[in-house]
């Protein structure tokens, strides 16, 4: 499910350690600050550069086009990305984004403590939300199935549940996606969902 969001805000990397069995996934999320839209997804096993520059590339993917036009009108005012210190970070970033965005690399949660303007954790609702589901199941059983789960979980955050602080707005909405789903949001979706799945079948 690929949209165009609309950027509004820095665009902060953020991850999480998924437990699985007895290893554990990282769960790599980029989301726009403002409208708490979630860009990118995704579960990998290792924080390789390989599997790094695919997470960025489905940024590039939805919304290339406004980096570049941002950059165009106005060089000193790029799409800034945000993310901690972990180097293939910043190696995916000036493979994709070099020259037309900016990265603020090595900003940590503590950002006060740094002297930073703003802290890399815009995403800790969400994160909270997940660490709580993991502490009732404990761990996923697969890869496969913690994958399931976290692309439901991104579907149900972007389009489905308003947002606190969005005025009641679902990050989607804020970001200009506008699919008119009404009150039956997950009804709907699945039903748009299934009517595209089907025209391109055809």
């Amino acid at each position: 499910m690929e949209y165009s969001p609309k950027i509004k805000g820095r665009i902060h990397i953020d991850e999480k350690y998924i437990p699985i069995l007895l290893d554990f996934a990282f769960d790599l999320n980029a989301i726009d600050h403002k409208t708490k839209y979630i860009i990118s997804h995704s579960l990998v096993d290792k924080r390789t550069k390989p599997k790094v520059i695919n997470f960025y590339k489905k940024i590039k993917i939805t919304c290339y086009k406004q980096i570049l036009e941002r950059y165009k009108k106005n060089k000193k005012n790029k799409i800034i990305f945000v993310s901690d210190g972990f180097q293939n970070y910043k190696n995916a970033f000036n493979k994709l984004f070099f020259r037309v965005a900016e990265l603020q690399f090595g900003v940590p949660i503590a950002c006060k403590r740094y002297g930073y303007e703003h802290n890399n954790n815009p995403i800790e609702r969400y994160n909270e939300d997940i660490e709580d589901r993991i502490k009732t199941m404990r761990n996923f059983g697969s890869f496969e199935g913690a994958e399931n789960f976290l692309n439901l979980k991104i579907i149900i955050h972007n389009f489905i549940n308003p947002h606190m602080q969005l005025q009641g707005k679902t990050p989607a909405e804020e970001a200009e996606i506008d699919l008119k789903l009404g009150r039956q949001k997950l009804l709907n979706l699945i039903k748009l969902q299934a009517k595209k799945k089907h025209h391109s079948l055809r």
